[in-house]
């Protein structure tokens, strides 16, 4: 068994390398798209067990909710705090686009300064991406305004930390709007929210209030992301598939006179499809530790790039991993399966005389 692969070393890398670009592929793909969707919904989960949003807007981005809710949201029973944010983004200096986070005094803390103080108004603070990304700058302009930079600060997510974090106030004059959304942190989050968010709606009929969880299972936009990255993944797999199917072929075609010996010597069909296919598995599964040590070495290398500024990132997790082990063995089995079957149907004499 596996002779046949080092009988047919051209083909046998063939199958090898399609094999380990398709599951590359589907493995960088998927994670980069589950990064962002990680990123984002960290930055709403910090401190954030409800979301208040404007009603009949879907994205945070458009969004316009009037800040002054803060106030009675927070004397609500079982209300730890009200948090408000304007998420937006525009040229920061030289770098065209970056994320501009415009957010409530009671909310600076979850930035961690490594350096200078938390901003004033006139102020920011720089993620640390951004930040070496600008050289570290006293001053810069934000959407042609100028700022002065108080301190930088890290965080753990992409876009926070290759963004800019300023008082909401400012935040409202450069994107002409009160806040993106209200976050809500409950005193205890083991109790339902239920009550709270109906308390909340009665509060406002210009809002839209749901738990976080909610929220982020139902965004558009992460929907949008889950939907191209499982489409762009499945077309991978289809190639690689395809490529499989097309290279056995070739591969068993070569092979006719060998299973022909074996068929007259006795070798029942279904001992030379298990063989064949055991091949393949064999191969494949040597593939597809390959395309995962591959992936893993370019999500960290794209992690680095500075042109990116932190926004790819991607993780490959438990789930991921079960799931294209499953998907890439059963890619193998159906992609030998055809060909070896095929094969086994031949009679031994037509095929002896065939691969003669």
């Amino acid at each position: 068994m596996f002779k046949s692969f080092l009988r047919y070393k051209y083909k046998t890398m063939l199958i090898l390398i399609s094999a380990i670009s398709a599951i590359a592929s589907i493995f960088l793909i998927t994670s980069l798209g589950n990064g962002i969707i990680s990123m984002y919904a960290s930055m709403l989960k910090t401190d954030g067990d409800i979301i208040v949003m404007q009603r009949g807007v879907a994205d945070t981005f458009f969004s316009d909710v009037n800040r002054t809710l803060i106030e009675p949201i927070s004397k609500l029973d079982g209300v730890a705090s009200a948090q408000g944010v304007i998420v937006g983004a525009g040229a920061i200096d030289i770098v065209p686009i970056a994320g501009i986070y415009g957010v409530t005094q009671n909310r600076m803390s979850n930035y961690q300064l490594s350096k200078g103080d938390y901003p004033m108004d006139g102020e920011v603070i720089l993620g640390e991406t951004i930040a070496s990304i600008l050289d570290f700058p006293q001053n810069i302009q934000l959407l042609g305004t100028d700022f002065h930079v108080s301190g930088i600060y890290k965080s753990e997510i992409g876009f926070e930390n290759g963004g800019v974090v300023i008082p909401i106030t400012d935040a409202e004059k450069l994107f002409k709007k009160s806040a993106s959304f209200l976050l809500v942190s409950l005193k205890d989050i083991s109790l339902s929210s239920n009550d709270i968010i109906e308390k909340i709606k009665l509060l406002s009929q210009n809002i839209d209030v749901k738990s976080t969880t909610e929220f982020i299972d139902n965004y558009n936009q992460f929907k949008i992301i889950r939907i191209s990255s499982g489409v762009i993944a499945s077309i991978s797999f289809f190639m690689g598939f395809l490529a499989i199917v097309s290279l056995m072929s070739m591969m068993i075609n070569d092979r006719r006179y060998e299973f022909g010996i074996k068929r007259a010597m006795g070798f029942s069909k279904k001992k030379i499809i298990i063989e064949t296919i055991t091949e393949v598995i064999g191969l494949t599964l040597l593939a597809f530790f390959i395309a995962y040590g591959i992936s893993l070495v370019l999500l960290d290398q794209l992690q680095q790039v500075e042109k990116f500024q932190g926004y790819l990132s991607g993780e490959i997790d438990h789930m991921l991993f079960v799931k294209l082990l499953i998907g890439s063995i059963l890619m193998a089995v159906i992609g030998a399966l055809i060909p070896a079957v095929i094969a086994s149907r031949i009679d031994p004499i037509i095929l002896i005389n065939r691969g003669s």
